[in-house]
């Protein structure tokens, strides 16, 4: 395993994230394709053996089941200054807003949730799950901050927002004296590669680290034409990310797969090997013991040659922030300064 300074922070991670979307009860989720605890274990210990140090969870990730079951498996194989552990809240909900639950409440009440499932008092990476267009950002940038010399994160990230957003919210830091974010985790990958817009430019600038999800495009950039998986039958998300653009993508994972059977090596590692010249750290889902295996056999792995690649339409998450941010302009306000 290859480890890399994590952007403007202390933190030393591996080349490879081991993303947790997977683990957790898949009664408590959205998801039926998630694994049990004795499962998401195995998978956590096998990637500690493989040098894996850095993990990325989220609250919403089976209602916190996936927190805990990745905080029971690691606190028996591993010690807590050894990992970098990640997690991520999301924005407060119209009933918290209509209960008079403020964006700092909100944040300390989520953190404080989150490390009583991982069983830790601090966490290494607080992440913003998703931008909240109704609450001022200097209220979510103060409340970060708040938790930062609480000592309950070390650093801070955020994850779906546009470049201009990270910009902005970066410079109401340092105008402020607050805790600026430390790394982005946007959708990423060899056959979406909107970030390439503004967000890589910007970060390479600034050293915020990139840690892309949907490494693999949810399974599309790992199999065969054909291939399917229980998750890639279920993933109506996936769909809406992929399935518009099934035709021009097809020419670059029909590419990903000669390439693998000419070097002889997985799909997967092809594809991560791309991304990995790109990014920090990409964020790679696993709930089979080949699936980490496979991300990790890609950090020996060198590429030369880009290839050919025709820009997506936004969706999903991103498409909703395009229409949000239009109307929403007052959440740039800190009382009545501008920022």
């Amino acid at each position: 395993m290859q480890y890399i300074k994590f952007g403007n922070s202390d933190l030393t991670v591996s080349r490879i994230c081991m993303g947790c979307m997977g683990f957790g009860d898949a009664n408590n989720g959205q998801h039926s394709w998630t694994i049990d605890e004795e499962h998401s274990c195995e998978i956590i210990r096998r990637g500690l053996d493989l040098g894996v140090n850095f993990f990325d969870t989220a609250i919403a990730y089976q209602s916190g089941t996936s927190e805990q079951y990745l905080g029971r498996a690691l606190w028996g194989y591993a010690k807590c200054e050894d990992v970098v552990v990640a997690t991520k809240f999301l924005p407060r909900t119209q009933d918290d807003i209509r209960a008079g639950i403020t964006g700092q409440q909100h944040i300390e009440r989520m953190i404080n949730r989150s490390l009583a499932n991982l069983g830790i008092d601090y966490v290494d990476l607080y992440i913003y799950h998703m931008w909240d267009y109704e609450t001022p950002i200097y209220d979510i940038m103060e409340g970060l901050n708040n938790m930062v010399k609480a000592g309950k994160a070390r650093y801070i990230g955020i994850s779906n927002c546009f470049a201009y957003q990270l910009a902005k919210a970066n410079a109401l830091a340092e105008k402020e004296g607050f805790a600026k974010f430390v790394s982005v985790q946007g959708h990423y990958n060899l056959i979406f590669r909107e970030e390439e817009r503004e967000m890589a430019k910007f970060c390479r600038e600034d050293n915020i680290a990139m840690t892309p999800y949907s490494a693999l495009a949810g399974g599309r950039l790992s199999r065969l034409p054909g291939e399917t998986s229980k998750r890639l039958q279920e993933g109506s998300y996936a769909w809406l990310q992929y399935d518009a653009a099934a035709g021009q993508d097809s020419v670059i994972i029909d590419r990903v797969v000669k390439l693998a059977e000419d070097k002889g090596v997985s799909m997967t590692e092809i594809a991560l090997a791309w991304l990995l010249a790109k990014v920090t750290s990409p964020v790679v889902g696993a709930t089979k013991l080949h699936h980490i295996e496979g991300a990790a056999k890609a950090t020996e792995l060198e590429l030369s040659a880009e290839e050919p690649y025709v820009p997506h339409k936004l969706v999903g998450v991103m498409a909703q922030n395009t229409q949000a941010s239009a109307k929403e302009s007052h959440v740039w306000s800190a009382g009545n300064q501008k920022i």
